[in-house]
């Protein structure tokens, strides 16, 4: 599956616009990430990706065909941020409500639908709180239950928004790893919005960068350097590559 971006232009008001002239175009198997400062777009982009937003100006295609919303196209995920579930959900069930277009007003889940909640669960490696309520969960776990929830239709691309912010260092590196797991053995594209350039570097394909005036976009290693890093973050870091490892990885470390 191919997403496109042509063109995408959005503001929240008439007099200014937050998202202007975007375009990009994401195979099938890469990642994305996108980039930026605070305010700059980057939720307000992913929202507008999949229609629950309306671009001003341009097109999302899919595979060539304009899509207007998630109900169109159910090989793509949503992730939303993740928030502290108030509602006493078990993790089997909160899971099950990705299927929820597929089961019948009043209905309950068929066991078609327990048996994708089941290998959703064993794909983020989290079959064995099905039964825990989702109020009882760390930050991290209701993280793998969001997108448990996502993966329960088999999606081709997963659109995942900041999925590692709020988590202990730990638990980010949990979700980087799943996202390249997810890439490596099931072939599913990813498109990240993401505070931190470094889990960026170490894991995409493609970047976004957005700025107040331009964007850039390409392979990461070519979008995320010190100079434009320096541009529109406004802070000094080196990148410097680390000798004897297996796979070429990048230290990226913050200058004052």
């Amino acid at each position: 599956m191919r997403l496109e971006l042509r063109n995408g232009n959005f503001g929240y008001t008439q007099e200014r616009l937050l998202l202007r002239d975007i375009s990009f175009a994401l195979e099938q198997g890469r990642i994305m990430t996108i980039l930026g400062q605070n305010g700059i777009g980057k939720t307000t982009l992913l929202k507008c990706l999949i229609g629950l937003l309306k671009w001003q100006k341009g097109q999302t295609l899919v595979d060539g065909k304009p899509l207007h919303s998630l109900k169109e196209c159910e090989a793509i995920g949503y992730v939303p941020q993740a928030h502290r579930s108030v509602f006493a959900f078990t993790v089997a069930e909160m899971t099950a409500m990705g299927r929820a277009r597929h089961v019948p007003l009043f209905g309950t889940p068929s066991q078609w639908d327990r048996q994708r909640v089941e290998k959703a669960l064993q794909i983020v490696g989290i079959e064995g709180l099905k039964d825990r309520l989702c109020t009882q969960l760390s930050g991290g776990q209701l993280q793998l239950v969001y997108i448990a929830r996502a993966l329960v239709n088999e999606p081709q691309l997963l659109i995942m928004d900041e999925p590692e912010s709020h988590l202990d260092y730990k638990n980010q590196q949990l979700i980087l790893n799943l996202v390249r797991k997810l890439r490596d053995e099931k072939g599913i594209s990813c498109i990240i919005n993401t505070h931190y350039p470094d889990h960026a570097l170490r894991i995409s394909d493609d970047t976004l960068m957005l700025g107040q005036d331009r964007y850039l976009f390409g392979p990461s290693e070519e979008i995320i350097t010190e100079a434009t890093m320096k541009e529109f973050f406004e802070v000094n870091v080196k990148i410097l590559s680390v000798p004897g490892l297996q796979k070429k990885s990048k230290a990226f470390a913050v200058v004052d």
